[in-house]
């Protein structure tokens, strides 16, 4: 029970961090979002570009995170009930659960951008 209330705490503070270095993100780029708005590109443009970036950021971090947990799973080999060291389910539905939780806490920072009015963006600087 205490395992599973960390894991989801650290789920939770992982979708906020990425939710805020997104949101940060895109409010720097308020005037190049309003230029390409201005210029033709569709709320949908908008969305797709911040959710990709949210996705890349998530991948490296999958990566990093699924090729240092496989180098240290002897340390912890003693703690694990049921489960294999390298178990390559366990690694599959963790890397997921995280690349899920980073496209949804990229999702408002996306929708936000979306909404920004060029003209507005563009008289801010």
């Amino acid at each position: 029970m205490l395992l599973a209330s960390c894991a989801v705490l650290a789920l939770v503070l992982a979708a906020a961090g990425l939710y805020g270095v997104i949101a940060y993100a895109v409010s720097r780029r308020t005037t190049e979002i309003g230029i390409r708005m201005a210029l033709g590109a569709s709320a949908r443009d908008v969305v797709v570009m911040v959710l990709r970036e949210g996705a890349r950021i998530a991948i490296a971090g999958v990566a990093v995170g699924v090729a240092a947990s496989a180098a240290l799973t002897r340390l912890v080999s003693g703690l694990l009930f049921g489960v294999a060291p390298n178990d390559p389910l366990s690694f599959a539905i963790a890397a997921a659960a995280i690349l899920v939780i980073a496209l949804v806490s990229s999702y408002l920072p996306a929708r936000r951008a979306a909404a920004v009015d060029p003209l507005i963006a563009l008289r801010a600087e």
